[in-house]
């Protein structure tokens, strides 16, 4: 799995069906009623890819773009800034729950990794000022370490657009086990909704699936 690339075909296929790191904040969406759209939305799209076996990962706008462009150069950056050395890697899977894991930005020594962001400069500027990590990248990153056992993960924001002293700004979040647990809470009782529902889709538009083609045929008959 090392020589795959992350955005391939491969990794979307690697990836299909399940619950990546990326995504958590979209499975964790609550609302003051329950849980939020996000978790529809995103549910059914992983019912649609293991009913299909097609990625449904497919749309890029110029923002997620300019974020692939630069990442090579971000993760240069961040690498000489700590003067360490970030190994890619295309897919990690979580050591005890099926059908989840994370896809890293690098991994950094023995107890660490990176999530590089390339935002807009209005977004950067914030970071650059302050400005808390939203919620979705931190969750993002704990699903990281939870998958890859790391300690630490470095969110490195940047933009070639500012001066050069301003282009990286590089922000330490250290692993939380109670949010992970919570998290982990959360994720194993989706993915049990996420099979029931494939199960049950199957079984009332799809019942005679798995019969070979000449059962078909004597039952259409």
């Amino acid at each position: 799995m090392d020589n795959i690339v992350q955005g391939s075909p491969e990794w979307h296929q690697i990836r299909l069906g399940k619950v990546t790191a990326s995504r958590i904040a979209d499975l964790r969406a609550r609302t003051q009623k329950g849980w939020g759209a996000g978790r529809d939305n995103y549910m059914s799209e992983l019912v649609v890819e293991r009913l299909t076996g097609v990625p449904t990962e497919g749309f890029t706008n110029a923002a997620m773009q300019w974020g692939t462009d630069h990442e090579p150069d971000a993760r240069a950056e961040y690498q000489f800034f700590r003067n360490a050395r970030v190994v890619q890697v295309a897919f990690v899977a979580h050591p005890t729950i099926a059908d989840t894991g994370a896809s890293p930005d690098g991994l950094v020594g023995d107890d660490g990794m990176v999530e590089i962001k390339c935002p807009n400069p209005a977004t950067h500027q914030k970071t650059l000022d302050g400005a808390p990590i939203a919620d979705k990248y931190v969750q993002q990153m704990q699903w990281q370490m939870a998958c890859t056992g790391r300690a630490w993960c470095d969110f490195a924001s940047f933009d070639p657009r500012w001066p050069s002293a301003m282009q990286l700004h590089v922000r330490r979040v250290y692993r939380d086990d109670a949010l992970i647990a919570g998290m982990e809470k959360d994720v194993s009782e989706f993915l049990t909704e996420l099979r029931e529902t494939v199960a049950r889709l199957r079984s009332k538009y799809e019942p005679d699936a798995d019969l070979p083609d000449a059962a078909k045929y004597l039952l259409a008959g």
